[in-house]
């Protein structure tokens, strides 16, 4: 028996906007009687305390910059502003999938937006 699920929405997030809404979550919880929380959402929460650096509204500032390039779509400008890569190869593993590659005044000009925001 195979069960399939429909996606009724997609939306993109980076990891400051998560970790804004998963403080809200984690204080909803505390407020509750039974202040046990799933292992996945601990998991989550511990997460995007680790890796969000950027405030919600830097980080997506910085998307908003990487989307006026050209090569640079929605999804990868989200990925790439999650990731923050420092260097090409970095760089170059977001691309890894895409059916085209940057060169390197290309993939310069998204490192030097990034490091605006490092």
């Amino acid at each position: 028996m195979t069960i399939f699920k429909e996606k009724v929405s997609e939306e993109f997030l980076t990891v400051a906007e998560t970790k804004e809404i998963l403080e809200d979550l984690e204080m909803e919880r505390a407020a509750e009687e039974d202040r046990e929380m799933r292992y996945e959402l601990k998991r989550a929460i511990e997460h995007v305390n680790r890796f969000a650096v950027l405030e919600p509204e830097e980080s997506l500032q910085l998307v908003e910059d990487l989307e006026q390039l050209e090569k640079v779509d929605t999804p990868t400008a989200y990925k790439i502003a999650n990731l923050r890569p420092l260097d090409r190869d970095e760089l170059r593993a977001v691309f890894a999938q895409e059916r085209y590659t940057l060169d390197g005044d290309e993939l310069d000009e998204i490192l030097n937006i990034v490091k605006q925001y490092a």
